[in-house]
This record gives structure tokens, sequence and C-alpha cells, in this order.
């Protein structure tokens, strides 16, 4: 190779016993066994254990040097006996006789560990992420990030996609999150904002002729943080197709996840053909558009029960008559768990913010009868009933909440999964695919009362133009799509509104005048105004499909350099003061609080 290494450190195997070779890395561990010293060095492809005997003239010095010190070491191969054999390391058939060494870098005090997974507090991790990311898990997790990179820009290649690249400096958008703002120099008291997405630049790029577009696209949005979701920035595949229907993208789509999950992960498919469930189904079934569909469990409503005479549960027929819903989930064979299962479930349910979950289950000894502290309120009819509606069988169990929408969906659909959870219903070992369809095109602020767009503005409604019923908004579908996997969102996306008459009169009834259209979004409707093909397209966000595949519960764990969740870089010390100098260039004067 050069002066530095005939090899990296896990290429050596017995078959190079006897051979001089040259090794650097990191000084990964250290084990003082008296008249021999065993040093373990790791580089960016493994780790080779090197030794050196009491005898020899540096053995002081190595035995003093600190652990992560770079080192350069010339020694010869030998192979190790069967006994002595480390079967976890690429190289554990042989190990490195140490004849001279030299000190490349030499390692302060470390403020954590390397050597070890031990969890340290995300502010030290932070500050000093160059160490955080020698550690061996989160350094596989960003080679599996690069990977996963490649395979899928070889892979949109040859499906004919071409890789643009769209502008960072853009306008500000009105829709969507909080845009992050960057003054213009050469143009005094006016802003630039980075894109939340290229949204409108590969709807642009449709228009200008090209056929399929696709890039590993930054995205720039000044929103909180999750554990799901990066403060600041975030990658994603970004995709656009022309003379395309919302099938042509799912196939496009599914065939590309299918082969990066399979190839990067031993996880089974719960679907070979992703499910296609459409929205108001999603929200009735799992009270969420994220649904985990490893968990077997469904909601199903029951708010007609509460209207029946032989129901005398009457704090939720009362709330019933005011437009409050019931909802409900079974759980199968529960009859012999103990009264604390359930009585935990409603002191959860109250942590939660609600007034609890009402339950029974169901048992039959000479006729049906409800067992637990609701089940005297319901006759055997109204049990029948409940059983047909739910599918619930003798030995299973019911919990109910009644609230209103909003919050029976919130609290059923964090209660489905916690009742998965505590009956280990989820299989750990799957991925569960699914496309959310059939979104609404808009819906009612909670705050104004007036109508907005629910998605994505630029959308196509379903159906022909003639059938619309522009006259009730609410009753219109966008073909609009998100794809999910275990409950976590990686994408939304849409076949696109090409045609501007109907832009315009779309955005009218979200509020929009005709002037405000023609301004805000100037480069869209006057490139649509000039021939734009059908198109449509999608953005699965990178850093959650690593996160899946790397089993990763956050996403700084796959992430190179993430921020804080104040949207802090504690290691480059960002954001920061800038100078008199650049504000007055700038014509930005700072207001002290």
């Amino acid at each position: 190779m050069n002066k530095y290494r005939t090899h990296n450190c896990s290429e050596l195997s017995a078959k190079n016993d006897g051979e001089n070779v040259v090794l650097s890395g990191w000084i990964h561990k250290k084990r003082d066994h008296g008249n021999l010293l065993f040093l373990d060095l790791r580089d960016n492809f493994g780790t080779t254990q090197c030794i050196i005997e009491k005898d020899k003239p540096f053995f002081n010095e190595l035995e003093k040097i600190q652990l992560e010190s770079v080192i350069k070491i010339n020694g010869k191969v030998n192979k190790r006996t069967t006994e002595t054999i480390n079967k976890e390391l690429k190289t554990g058939e042989i190990e490195i006789a140490i004849k001279s060494y030299e000190i490349l870098g030499t390692c302060e005090e470390l403020p954590l560990p390397v050597f070890s997974e031990q969890d340290y507090s995300e502010e030290i991790r932070l500050k000093f992420r160059f160490l955080d990311l020698r550690r061996k898990k989160i350094h596989s997790n960003i080679l599996l990030r690069s990977k996963v990179i490649s395979f899928i820009r070889d892979e949109m290649n040859k499906n004919g996609f071409i890789e643009f690249q769209t502008p960072i400096l853009t306008s500000s958008s009105p829709e969507g999150a909080r845009d992050f703002i960057v003054p213009s120099r050469l143009n005094p008291g006016k802003f630039y904002a980075l894109p939340q997405a290229p949204q409108q630049f590969k709807q642009l790029i449709m228009v200008s002729g090209f056929d399929k577009y696709f890039q590993i696209a930054p995205c720039f949005r000044d929103e909180d943080a999750r554990a799901d979701r990066s403060p600041g920035e975030f990658y994603q595949l970004d995709l656009e197709m022309s003379f395309v229907e919302q099938e042509d993208i799912f196939m496009v789509v599914e065939n590309l996840l299918i082969k990066v999950f399979k190839k990067f992960s031993n996880k089974k498919f719960l679907y070979s053909k992703f499910p296609r469930i459409p929205y108001e189904e999603a929200m009735l079934k799992y009270g969420s558009d994220k649904p985990d569909l490893r968990n077997p469990l469904e909601i199903f409503d029951l708010t007609s029960i509460f209207e029946r005479e032989d129901v005398k549960f009457e704090i939720f027929k009362k709330l019933v008559k005011t437009g409050c819903i019931v909802r409900s989930i079974v759980t199968k064979n529960t009859t012999n768990k103990p009264r604390s299962f359930f009585d935990n479930l409603d002191k959860w349910a109250k942590s939660e913010g609600a007034s609890g979950l009402a339950y029974f289950t169901f048992e039959k000894d000479k006729n049906l009868e409800a067992k637990g502290p609701v089940g005297k309120f319901f006759s055997q009819e109204a049990l029948n009933e409940i059983m047909k509606i739910t599918g619930a069988k003798v030995g299973d169990s019911i919990f109910f909440s009644c609230d209103k929408k909003e919050n029976v969906l919130q609290l059923m659909s964090s209660a489905r999964n916690k009742i998965a959870n505590d009956l280990n219903l989820i299989d750990q070992n799957s991925f569960a695919f699914c496309w959310i369809v059939d979104y609404p095109m808009y819906e009612t602020d909670k705050v104004t009362g007036k109508i907005k767009f629910s998605h994505n503005p630029f959308s196509m409604p379903q159906g022909e133009e003639k059938d619309i019923d522009f006259k009730n908004p609410l009753n219109i579908k966008a073909y609009q799509y998100d794809i999910v996997c275990n409950g976590i969102e990686l994408s939304s996306g849409a076949i696109r509104n090409h045609k501007p008459y109907l832009m315009y009169k779309l955005f009218e009834i979200a509020g929009y005048t005709k002037k405000d259209v023609d301004e805000k979004f100037k480069g869209m409707i006057n490139a649509l105004s000039f021939g734009a093909p059908p198109h449509g397209g999608i953005a699965p966000g990178l850093d959650r499909i690593i996160m899946l595949l790397a089993n990763e519960k956050n996403i700084r764990e796959v992430t190179l350099f993430p921020m804080n969740q104040n949207a802090q870089d504690l290691m480059m010390n960002a954001p920061s003061d800038v100078s008199e100098k650049q504000l007055k260039e700038l014509g930005i004067t700072i207001k002290k609080k």
C-alpha cells in the first residue's frame, strides 16, 4: 500500500503467517499480562491483536501510551494456536509480534471511552462526536448509511432516473414548516430561504421535459427535534416522474424499498405487496395515519351501542348525546389475565390525560356475561351486538374510550400500541409496509374554523373535474399518499396538479385570491402555463430508512454530525454570533432583548 500500511486491520489471516507487515490505526484496548502486553489496533475496517514481550526495549513506552493514540506498527504475523483463536474477530486466527512502532498522533485523556458502548449524555456525545463516531455501533451505522445511499443511487440509475441538483438558496414558501432565512448582501433587505424540500424545483424539472428525476436531497426546516426527526436538516430520496398515475409511483417505490430492506436487513416482510389503506379506514382501525401493521389489534366504533335502551352505562350515553364517539379495542384470550393488567391500563390512560379506559371480559356460564367494573350495564343482546361488530369471542376482553373524536383517536392509537407491547404481540423481527391513500384535500382549521389544505396544496384532486364537489370541499379526496413502515412515516407524495385554472380554483377554496397565487407561487404557476405534463412523485426520508435498517430508535444514531434538541451543534458551536462588520454588510441590526 504505502509507508503507513501494507494491510488494513481486517485483512490478515492464517494465510499471512510469517509475513512482515505494517499496520496503522488507533490503540483500541490494552491488556497487560505481566510478561506480555496485548494491544488491539483498530482502523475503519476492523481490529488486529498485536503483542510485545516485556524484554523488548520499548515495552514500557507502549504500556504507557494513552488509548486512542494513533500508531504505526512493524511486525511479524504469527498464527494463533487453536485454543487462542478469537472467532469474534475477522483477524482472530493471527496476531502481530511488534518489532517497532511509531506514534503518528497522540491522544489526550478521553472524555468518553471508545471501546465501550456505555451510554453517555447527549451533551458529551455531541460535543465530542468525532470520538463517539469511533465507537463500534455508531461507526457501523454511518457506514451502513453510506452503503444504503450508494445502493439506492445505483438502483435509481438502473431504472432510468436522472440525478439533478436543485438550488439551496431559494425563495421562502408560505406553506409547510418554518423556513430558515438567509439575508442577501447584494439585495439589501431581501432574503433567501433554504429549501424545505425541492418540491417546486422537481416539478419544474418535469415541465422542462425531463422524464424521471431523483436526488439525494438535503432539506431544511426550522422545526423542533423529535426522536425520528432531526432539527434543522435531513436528507430524502427525492423523485419525480412524468406521464404517470399513482400506481406507477407505487410500483417504483415498492420495488426499490423491497430491494433495499432485503439487502441490508435479515428481517422478514409481513406483506410482499404493500397494502393500500384509505385514510378514513386507517383513522378508524388504527386511530392514526401512521399505523404499525405488525400490531394485530384493531379499533372498532361502538358509538351506536350507547344509543340503545338496554345499555345503562349512563356516563357514556350522555357524552354520546353531546356528539362524542366511542371507540374500542378487543384483546384475545385475556380472561385469565390478572386484575392488575386491566387496572394498569386504566391508570395509564389517566396519565395520558383521559378519564380512563372502561373494560370488561366476555364470559359464559349459562348465559353470556360481561365480567368487569362496567359489565353490569350491558344486556345480553347488547353484548351479542358488540361481539358481532368487533369479532370478539368468549374469553376476550374489550376496552372503551368515549370523548371528542380527536381525543379518542389519539388515546386509542396510543392504547393500541401500549396493549400490544404489554401482551408482546408485535413481531420485532419484521417489516410491515403500507400505503395510506385517499387523503382529504381540505380540512377545517381548529382555531379559525376556516377551510385549509390538509396535505400538499399542489396535489391533483380525485375524479373527473365535472364530478368534483367544489361546493362541499371537505368531501374532495386528493391523489396524495404516505408510505409507512412499522408505524414510522417514511414519506408523503402526490400526483401533482398541473392545470393552472384548476389550481386557482382549489386555492380559492382555501382563501387565496388569484393575485395571492401569482405572487406566492410565481415560478410554479408561470411554468404550468406553458405546457406541463401530468406528473407525480414522492420523497422517502433516508434518515428514517436507516433508522429502521439499523434498528435504532433515535435519528441521531444514524446521523453523522447531528444537532441537539435545541438545534445547536455543540462540536462546531453553531449557531454563533457574527461580527458587526458582517451585519453591517448585510444591513442588519440585532435588537438586544
